[in-house]
């Protein structure tokens, strides 16, 4: 087996005609030639003026889509793009807020998919460790003969980074996507990449984002990184940031699996920019993973966690409520300059807190999530806070339902209007998703509501409406919401994952060591 190849590129701004070039070069040097159903997966998890730096640029995409024209065999079907955004927002208010639209008619014959108006296709799963028998994805990613995945380099506030093995969570609908995002998020990433693998990866590390995920500050980059094995190129932007790729849990799992090696030695690194210099570039970039109590210091927002069920005292949800809690106090500072101003005193808990809450009288105590237990008093009341955690094992992903931003929007309005008097509140769910989070806190600080920006409520209206009415008409005529697809189907899974791998020894090795 030849080594896994990643290639470092200087990118000194986003010049489509440069990036076409570096693409076709890249794709070259790792001969290459889409063909079949090609698609294009890239980062659109929010975007817009006010969320600039969270996904793959257009003009990147527009360039990686042409050199894949350049590089094409004869026997090219199509050639795509398709993403899922943030749950409960449309794609389609993502893809326009992004330029994809526009971008889309610069490249003719090019396909845009919207992955929750698609078939959703169930895949089994059979190896080891697996969080559940099948998931689901869209059609267009089960049937890919040729997959290409243009992530957005990002630090991320639940798994420390997402390159191009967390980006994988864009490719499920929001009912699917929502189940096992807690604390096992990295374990089904992890999962997700038994659907399928990348032929080609090409990252937007121009302007990459740090600290966050959905509202990302900059940071000047001007690297264009691609590579033909996840997990290696994984470890190679970790390198990059300076952190051990072996830190990063979903990467871990992902090469104790067999996806790839992590070690520096098994991977050809190739380009202008060495290593060295890129970590050069990148120091002091800003990662994510920090705790609820710890991102609210300082603030009118007193946050306290306890552990996730079956968790130790220690243990922390990193990809459940709290790390959605962040991420919904960072988009409501966009739209409202004078969030933190605005927000009362206000005491938030998460999983089985022991510790004391010092609230006063008058100060609302928020407990999120259904694990979230609690036996104490506060502000001179005892309260029995009781888990309504469900199992996962009982949660089918063939009767998954999701809800859609307005019928939160509405059952958020009268949650809220019930509890206007009380001082203890309880918001379930697992996990309570950013959307619910910035709407509860929206309520509690008066602040302005993003979903009713003037400045977008018509488009995002638009947007959403005929989102809706796509998925309506499918059915009317026919169009089947699921299907499922045979093991003799998935050729685009590697089927020989559960089989010895040429890294079975250095895994073996990493294994026995963190044993010692």
């Amino acid at each position: 087996m030849a080594k896994p190849t990643v290639i470092i590129r200087h990118c000194p701004d986003y010049d489509v005609s440069r990036i076409q070039t570096l693409a076709r070069e890249g794709l070259e040097t790792l001969d290459l030639r889409p063909h079949g159903r090609t698609l294009l997966k890239p980062n659109v998890v929010a975007s817009g003026e006010q969320f600039p730096h969270a996904h793959t640029r257009a003009e990147f995409v527009e360039g990686v889509l042409r050199a894949l024209r350049d590089r094409a065999r004869p026997d090219l079907d199509e050639l795509a793009v398709g993403e899922r955004c943030g749950i409960t927002i449309p794609t389609r208010y993502a893809y326009k807020g992004a330029g994809y639209y526009e971008m889309i008619k610069r490249v003719p014959g090019t396909k845009l998919y919207h992955f929750e108006e698609e078939t959703q296709v169930e895949v089994p799963f059979y190896h080891k460790d697996r969080l559940r028998d099948s998931t689901f994805t869209p059609e267009p990613v089960a049937k890919a003969d040729f997959f290409v995945n243009c992530p957005k380099f990002k630090a991320h506030p639940w798994t420390t980074v997402t390159f191009s093995l967390k980006s994988y969570i864009g490719i499920q609908d929001d009912r699917h996507r929502l189940i096992d995002h807690d604390h096992k998020l990295n374990e089904k990433v992890a999962d997700l990449q038994y659907i399928i693998q990348p032929q080609f990866i090409a990252i937007d590390g121009i302007i990459a984002g740090e600290g966050r995920m959905l509202t990302p500050l900059p940071f000047d980059l001007k690297l264009m990184i691609m590579g033909d094995n996840q997990v290696a190129f994984d470890a190679v932007c970790c390198h990059i940031i300076g952190i051990d790729p072996l830190s990063v849990e979903h990467i871990r799992l992902a090469y104790e699996r067999g996806f790839g090696p992590v070690e520096l030695d098994e991977i050809q690194i190739l380009g202008d920019v060495t290593l060295d210099d890129a970590k050069k570039r990148a120091h002091g970039f800003e990662k994510g993973l920090i705790r609820v109590e710890d991102y609210f210091e300082g603030t009118n927002i007193h946050a306290y966690s306890g552990p996730y069920p079956g968790g130790s005292k220690d243990d922390y949800c990193w990809g459940g409520c709290p790390g959605a809690m962040e991420e919904a106090i960072e988009i409501l500072r966009q739209f409202d300059k004078k969030t933190d101003e605005k927000m009362p005193p206000i005491h938030i808990v998460f999983g089985a807190y022991e510790g004391e809450i010092p609230a006063k009288l008058g100060e609302k105590v928020i407990f999120i999530g259904d694990c979230t237990t609690y036996k104490g008093n506060i502000a001179g009341n005892t309260v029995d806070i009781k888990s309504q955690y469900v199992d996962r094992s009982t949660k089918d992903p063939r009767t998954a339902s999701d809800e859609d931003i307005f019928a939160k929007m509405i059952k958020m309005e009268h949650k809220m209007f019930k509890a206007r008097h009380d001082e203890i509140l309880r918001i379930s769910g697992c996990p309570v998703s950013v959307a619910e989070q910035v709407l509860l806190l929206v309520k509690l600080g008066k602040l302005d509501n993003p979903y009713f920006d003037p400045n977008n409520m018509w488009e995002f209206s638009s947007c959403y409406f005929s989102s809706r009415t796509r998925r309506i008409l499918d059915r009317i005529f026919g169009v089947r919401p699921y299907q499922r697809l045979g093991a003799t189907e998935r050729g685009k899974a590697r089927p020989a994952l559960n089989q010895p791998s040429k890294y079975d020894d250095q895994i073996l090795e990493h294994k026995t060591s963190q044993t010692s």
